[in-house]
């Protein structure tokens, strides 16, 4: 069962996700979506009942029981229990109804809403941002992402220590009558969180500059970055091992990738590119988990271009759209937003017919930098490549250079050092066209120096 209390020698350290009551049965949950007055949900591009269906999932993807789920409309917010007396009273018996042992409440909670709605409730009550927290500690698997796990779970649950060890309320200090109050247990909580999140934090650091040391190795090469970003259970993993010929863990739930996974890739032209597969995002992201995941976010930060696969099938899919946006905007990814550094992937085509499917056909074919596909059969994930290395090549010169036909070695060097566009023979010698990457324009231009060479600018 998801504990009520905070265990301080034994903080983060194990998921929350054991059977209720100790058996080894799922604990049953309600999930309860609150719905605001429309007046107080400006911004908002969804619906009630798509928040709740993706509660649910994101509740099941923990092997929980759902045994019901409601939408709670509320005219306003209660700084006490979030929802009225008469709301609290109602749910309540449908708590004991259903004989649940969790609630999740599909929006944000403060420690003392939380605190209060288990006490009437007498049962463990969860927000949004527990339960995607509890998602990834149960997913993480390398230690960088257990490390950022347990940063973000830590800093959730510092908050929420209010009287949580009733039974010590104070510890006495010094000797005999003259002793004062000693440190309160929560107090001794708080200062051991704060030990380990600055433990973690240095941690994190090694992870940063470990990955950075990664990154410099690769900029050597260097090969371009091309990054899989988009909303969880989009498919990113699926494409990824598609274009690969990976074998990365990939189902259809949600948050199925959480650990960062880099692989060498071969374009058609023979160009090689670094994909990078990326956390999924989801709505209301808790912040503070997207500044844990930052070590793993900065992958996209280093991307020289940004796949944005979107999962077509979807009914959500523009307002996933808009969720993957703001993380972007939030990442300071402003080029990606104005698709600058932005290809569009509409997956799961192979879901859609009649007329849905001409819909995303027809949007595909009307934006240059948008592509429908299916990552599970492969349809049009060559014309992706196509694409990804048009949007990588685009902007990068073409120098045009003439070799004699004698010089076969420099020709062939040529097509080590670049991409050959175009060659035409001459009564001169062959005039070469050969696109190269900025990285190495130098190199280039101080090769054509040494062997004679005047490449022009075409």
């Amino acid at each position: 069962m998801i504990r009520a209390s905070l265990r301080t020698k034994k903080i983060a350290d194990e998921s929350l996700t054991a059977g209720a009551n100790g058996e080894d049965d799922s604990p049953r949950v309600l999930v309860f979506h609150p719905e605001l007055k429309r007046a107080d949900q400006a911004g908002s591009w969804r619906d009630a009942s798509s928040r709740l269906e993706e509660a649910v999932s994101l509740t099941g993807a923990l092997d929980f029981e759902v045994v019901g789920a409601d939408v709670v409309p509320i005219a306003k917010t209660r700084p006490a229990t979030l929802f009225g007396t008469g709301v609290v009273e109602r749910l309540g018996n449908q708590i004991k109804a259903e004989e649940a042992d969790i609630v999740m409440i599909n929006g944000q909670l403060s420690p003392i809403q939380q605190r209060n709605l288990e006490r009437e409730w007498k049962c463990k009550v969860i927000d949004r941002t527990g339960l995607i927290l509890e998602i990834f500690a149960d997913r993480a698997r390398t230690r960088e992402g257990r490390l950022q796990v347990q940063l973000a779970l830590l800093s959730y649950q510092k908050s929420r220590l209010v009287r949580t060890w009733t039974h010590l309320e104070r510890q006495r200090g010094g000797r005999g009558f003259l002793a004062g109050p000693g440190e309160r247990q929560i107090e001794i909580d708080r200062r051991l969180i704060g030990d380990k999140l600055a433990k973690l934090r240095r941690e994190l650091e090694e992870v940063k500059r470990t990955r950075e040391l990664h990154r410099e190795a690769r900029r050597r090469v260097p090969y371009p970055i091309v990054a899989l970003v988009g909303y969880t259970n989009a498919g990113k993993s699926t494409l990824f091992n598609q274009l690969t010929v990976s074998d990365v863990f990939a189902e259809d739930m949600l948050f199925a990738t959480l650990d960062p996974t880099m692989r060498g890739l071969e374009l058609p032209s023979g160009r090689k590119v670094i994909l990078s597969d990326t956390v999924g995002f989801v709505s209301d992201l808790p912040h503070d988990l997207v500044a844990a995941f930052r070590a793993t976010l900065e992958e996209v930060l280093e991307a020289d271009l940004i796949v944005h696969v979107r999962d077509a099938s979807s009914h959500e899919t523009e307002a996933q759209k808009l969720d993957v946006l703001e993380v972007l905007k939030a990442l300071g990814l402003q080029k990606a937003i104005d698709g600058e550094e932005l290809v569009e992937a509409l997956n799961k085509c192979d879901q859609l017919e009649g007329e849905d499917l001409t819909a995303v056909q027809e949007y595909s074919s009307r934006n240059a930098n948008t592509i429908a596909i299916s990552a599970i059969k492969g349809t049009n994930c060559d014309a992706l490549l196509t694409l990804i290395e048009d949007r990588l090549t685009e902007d990068m010169p073409i120098f045009e250079v003439l070799v004699p036909y004698s010089d076969g070695k420099a020709l062939a060097r040529l097509y080590e050092q670049g991409e050959v566009l175009k060659r035409l023979d001459g009564e001169d010698g062959i005039s070469v066209q050969v696109r190269i990457d900025d990285s190495r324009v130098g190199r280039f231009e101080d090769w054509c120096a040494k062997s004679g060479f005047d490449p022009h600018l075409v």
